[in-house]
């Protein structure tokens, strides 16, 4: 079962390495990790997407509270909360193709952020699950290249 966490850090000099180190010390994976600044400038928030049961989430979250420097640890397991995903795609493209692209591009709400003659880089923002999918439109055009961000998430309440 795959889990959201939001840790709060505090900005300071190994503190990310400290924390990737409790996964990987420990066995567990990151699926995706996501860190930024918030409004105060001390502090930083993690978005660590992983996997595992509830007793691993449980050991997780324990461990990193135990770890200088973390301010907050939050499961968003069973919290209501906001979660966006930005992904760059460059797509290949050809006369025939660009129209449908394009079209594809504007039902998802998607950005063009670069045109070439023989290639199209897009921008979306979405939940996983419309990333996903467009990713899924794309590939029969032939995906050139690809970057994603990973999960960033908050709290609703």
């Amino acid at each position: 079962m795959r889990h959201t966490i939001s840790v709060l850090v505090e900005n300071k000099f190994g503190t990310l390495t400290r924390i990737a180190g409790l996964f990987s010390g420990r066995g567990y994976n990151i699926d995706t990790l996501n860190v930024a600044p918030t409004h105060d400038q001390t502090a930083s928030r993690m978005t660590i997407v992983t996997h595992g049961d509830q007793a691993t989430l449980e050991q997780i979250c324990k461990q990193l509270n135990k770890l200088p420097d973390v301010l907050e640890v939050r499961d968003f397991g069973s919290d209501e909360y906001v979660d966006r995903e930005l992904v760059l795609i460059k797509v290949s493209v050809n006369a025939k193709s660009r129209a449908e692209i394009m079209q594809i591009t504007d039902i998802f709400r998607a950005k063009i952020v670069d045109v070439q003659p023989k290639s199209l880089t897009i921008e979306i923002t979405g939940n996983e699950s419309k990333v996903e999918k467009f990713i899924g439109l794309m590939k029969p055009f032939g995906l050139l290249d690809l970057t994603r961000t990973g999960k960033v998430a908050l709290a609703r309440k």
